[in-house]
């Protein structure tokens, strides 16, 4: 069973961002790219599991050996290839703890990421119910990290669609 353990906001996590994607840039330097801070540890006051999640983007996530070697060279590890999912790429790197999400730019899972981000930046309530979300999810056992992950859908839904209205915009299906 595995139990998820949320750590209050620290303010290094922006420093262990800036870091690591100066690190990403200089591995994949010629790259066109899009570097983001994204997920929890992105939020200024919200809890979160201590990992920095990142959101790539590269010209095409399905050719790997543009991105995949140069990246191995920096300490991080090829995970997971969800190609029905914006053809997304995960790898890891565990010192310091860090989820790299690889998609295609121009990805609409990009702008769905950062329309969350972005609006749990500015929206206190909708900052809190988030948090108090997760906070009560974490409190039970799961089989996997991503039973935990996918547990939040719902909420992240209807904080999604508010974001999209707030903006203008429709979307508000499949963020993590």
């Amino acid at each position: 069973m595995v139990k998820v353990s949320l750590h209050p906001y620290s303010s290094e996590w922006p420093t262990t961002f800036a870091d690591e994607a100066r690190r990403i840039e200089h591995a994949l330097a010629g790259l066109h790219l899009d570097v983001h801070h994204t997920g929890s540890t992105s939020v200024p006051g919200l809890r979160a599991k201590p990992i920095i999640d990142i959101t790539l983007g590269v010209p095409d996530s399905t050719h790997e050996a543009a991105y995949l070697p140069a990246l191995a060279e920096a300490g991080y590890e090829f995970v997971l290839r969800e190609p029905d999912w914006f053809e997304h790429r995960l790898c890891k790197r565990l010192v310091p703890n860090v989820n790299l999400h690889v998609f295609t730019l121009g990805s609409p899972e990009i702008d769905r990421m950062l329309l969350f981000r972005d609006h749990l930046r500015l929206d206190a309530p909708d900052r809190q119910l988030y948090e108090s979300t997760k906070a009560g999810l974490a409190e039970r056992d799961w089989s996997t990290v991503q039973q935990y992950a996918d547990a939040k859908s719902d909420v992240v839904a209807e904080i999604l669609a508010r974001a999209a209205t707030d903006r203008g915009s429709t979307m508000t299906n499949d963020l993590p």
